[in-house]
């Protein structure tokens, strides 16, 4: 269960540390944690250090049942990133919207944040819904603004990520450069031993 604490944060400071892009922003790191490669969820801490780096306040307490219960809210939100395109996401989402969200409401916390919407059930909902809702609203908003799929998954077949597409360019396809550098090496890599067995063949019909 999620307990809102009151905050002293101006509203400024409030407002950047939650903005639509800050909170999708979180979604992705928190689905990349929550939904690894193996079938075991991570432990609550890792999950807690996530929430905390992207300003949740204390205290974040999680139980295992709750990180096993976000991890089924990540694998819902992934169908918006696996989304061919604006259609197919809109799509994904409205269906989460119509089977997992409630009515938008307005919240101030009892008066220790700026006015701000939710789609949750109330402000002390369990951490799944909270994460599942807040996921929504914000990826709804990012398609609303830009009119093309908020984010999608790493091409990389060694990487299971997610990532947001923000802002201007070219359609992105890794996660990270780091993703995107192995891949080409490892195609250029391809393309060098074709080269060479190519050769190779041409000088034994020689």
């Amino acid at each position: 269960m999620r307990y809102i604490r009151l905050m002293a944060a101006l509203p400024d400071d409030w407002s950047t540390r939650h903005s639509v892009l800050a909170n999708a922003r979180r979604t992705a790191a928190l689905i990349n944690t929550l939904s690894s490669a193996d079938d075991r969820a991570p432990q609550p801490r890792q999950v807690a250090e996530v929430l905390r780096e992207y300003g949740e306040s204390e205290p974040v307490e999680l139980a295992p049942d709750d990180v096993v219960r976000m991890r089924a809210a990540a694998l819902l939100l992934r169908e918006v990133f696996a989304a061919e395109d604006v259609d197919a996401a809109a799509a994904a989402l409205n269906r989460l919207l119509a089977e997992q969200t409630g009515p938008l409401r307005l919240t101030s916390h009892g008066g220790s944040a700026p006015w701000h919407p939710h789609l949750d059930s109330h402000d002390d909902a369990p951490w799944n819904e909270w994460f599942l809702t807040s996921s929504c609203l914000a990826l709804t908003v990012l398609l609303w603004d830009h009119q093309r799929p908020p984010g999608g998954l790493c091409a990389s077949p060694a990487c299971r990520n997610v990532y947001l597409t923000s802002g201007p360019g070219p359609a992105r396809r890794y996660c990270s450069r780091r993703c995107a550098t192995r891949e080409r090496v490892a195609a250029h890599r391809r393309g060098q031993r074709a080269t060479d067995t190519e050769s190779g063949s041409g000088s034994g019909n020689s």
